[in-house]
């Protein structure tokens, strides 16, 4: 059968588009809305499954790394693809595997700031000539949302030790990267998925972003026991490396906040190699090795 997600820069369109025809094909796929970005744009999530153990991936929280879109899409299209026929994922009975489960995929967490990194600052609406002036229009620069705020930065999660750090390096405001916003869950996209994460129990959460190939897994004294089990096993599966974030990357972030807030899993995968924004030609050879993480991530 015709492959749906196919190797294109992931804009916000793409992204409708391709949700769209995954919906077509697989009628047992649901799609709902769990709020709107800041320029307006839907915020999309899909679920499989109705099952009480659930688990949520979400993706392109930094502008730079929508090729996280498309890993993500194309494993939700091999998962529908193998509920409707034998089963199977990855050498693994996944259908089976699924039963009690669901699974909650956010394809695209910034799709203003994606707009904004493929196609420029004119995509941003009434925020193209602050975008603009901060170097929307650069190639390769923008990673914040439409409003200059990193949504990996946005969550309450060591807020003051953040501040400081960025504060030192000299982020004080609105910028293409790194700023964490005025103050906690500023931004509309980083409200949507707190809310969502309070309406829905989540047995663990997986955000992608890129690149390096390293899963991060540990966040303060809330972090579960099992996590590192769970971390370990994921980069058995794919020979990504274990690790823990540095500098910036510290604090702040949605699996931060997640651990640090529940007391449950939460995973960072640093999907790939090379420079941001991957090339789109990058998803099939990292799919390949990601494939089989995903699927036992789902469903551990």
């Amino acid at each position: 059968m015709e492959r749906i997600v196919i190797p294109t820069p992931a804009d916000s369109g793409a992204v409708r588009g391709f949700i769209g025809a995954l919906r077509r094909r697989y009628r047992f796929l649901e799609s709902f809305p769990i709020g709107a970005s800041v320029c307006g744009r839907e915020l999309f999530c899909l679920r499989l499954g109705q099952g009480d153990e659930r688990v949520l991936f979400a993706a392109a929280f930094h502008a730079q790394e929508w090729l996280t879109s498309l890993l993500l899409l194309r494993f939700c299209e091999d998962m529908c693809a193998a509920l409707a026929g034998d089963g199977m994922l990855a050498d693994i009975p996944f259908a089976r595997g699924l039963c009690g489960r669901s699974i909650y995929m956010i394809p695209q967490m910034n799709p203003d700031g994606v707009d904004i990194a493929i196609h420029g600052a004119q995509t941003a609406g009434i925020y193209a000539a602050k975008v603009r002036a901060l170097g929307g229009d650069t190639y390769g620069v923008w990673s914040a949302n439409a409003r200059g705020v990193d949504l990996n930065h946005n969550y309450d999660a060591g807020w003051d030790a953040l501040a400081a750090a960025e504060t030192a390096a000299g982020i004080t405001g609105p910028a293409p990267r790194q700023w964490r916003g005025p103050y906690p869950a500023s931004e509309p996209e980083t409200k949507a998925l707190i809310a969502l994460c309070a309406r829905v129990r989540f047995r663990h959460v997986i955000a992608l972003h890129s690149q390096g190939e390293e899963i991060y897994w540990q966040y303060g004294d809330n972090t579960p026991d099992q996590s590192h089990l769970m971390a370990k096993i994921m980069g058995a599966c794919s020979g990504y490396t274990v690790a823990q974030p540095t500098g910036l990357a510290s604090h702040g972030g949605f699996k931060d906040w997640f651990i640090q807030t529940t007391g449950r899993a939460g995973f960072t995968w640093e999907c790939g190699k090379g420079e941001n924004p991957l090339p789109q030609e990058d998803l099939e050879p990292i799919y390949a090795r990601m494939q089989e993480m995903m699927a036992l991530s789902a469903l551990m």
